[in-house]
Order: structure tokens, then sequence, then C-alpha cells
């Protein structure tokens, strides 16, 4: 009787737990760095549509020889992506002289516990105010 010695293919349990040991090393690494991706894009989208309602501002100024009180009185309508994130106001004193309006972009829900800019300002100066000790969060 000959007993043949079948040659099992597969993979050891040695193996297996190397590979899993590597691919969590490697999504330790890339969780964080997209989160932080993510969290830029976000603020970037965010600072890109103040600009836009800035611009609004001042075209509202032109026609109507004051700032618009309320994102309402503009017509602006906030794009889905801002508003996830962001709560988007805007604030005007037209009776300053001169007059001035103020536009805030305050993060909400997970932006707010992951973006160390916190609200972001635009006034009427052209002025960017973002959180104190914070940095590059208009770029």
């Amino acid at each position: 009787m000959l007993l043949s010695l079948a040659r099992h293919r597969g993979f050891t349990l040695i193996e297996v737990m190397i590979t899993v040991a590597i691919i969590s090393i490697l999504t330790l690494v890339a969780l964080p760095s997209y989160r932080d991706y993510v969290v830029r894009a976000n603020r970037s989208a965010a600072a890109s549509y103040l600009q836009e309602v800035a611009n609004l501002q001042e075209r509202n100024f032109l026609d109507e020889r004051s700032y618009a009180t309320s994102m309402l009185d503009l017509g602006a309508t906030v794009p889905s992506q801002v508003e996830q994130n962001y709560t988007v106001t805007t604030v005007a004193d037209n009776a300053a002289t001169p007059p001035s309006y103020t536009v805030s972009a305050a993060p909400k829900s997970n932006q707010a516990g992951d973006d160390d800019c916190g609200t972001l300002t635009l006034n009427s100066q052209g002025q960017q105010g973002y959180a104190a000790g914070a940095t590059r969060c208009w770029n």
C-alpha cells in the first residue's frame, strides 16, 4: 500500500495574521490623513461660499444702497456640501458709517469636532477671521 502525501496548498495562520497586522497598520495611518483631507475640503468649500455671499452683499449694496440683513434677503442658496457641515449667516449694520456686514460659517456635526479653525468670518472690509491659534484656515 502506497501512501501518498498530498501537499496542501493554502495560507498558514501566521501568514494570515501578518497580513491582518499590515492592513491594520496601513488603516491606522491612512484614516486620519483621509479625515484631515475631508475636513480641509469642507472648510475650503465654506470659505469659497463665504466669498460668494460677500459678492452678493456687495451687489445688493449697489442695487439697494444697503446690505442685506439675512441670507433670505440675499436670495442665497447654501450648497449641500456647505450646509451639511456649516451654518452660514450674515449680519449687516446699515446704520454704521460706512455700512458694514459680516458673513459667518460656523462648523457643525463632525466638522465642529475636527476643525481647529472654528467659525470662519468675512467682513465688508475683506478681513478674514477664524479661531485664535489656528493657521492656514483660508488657504
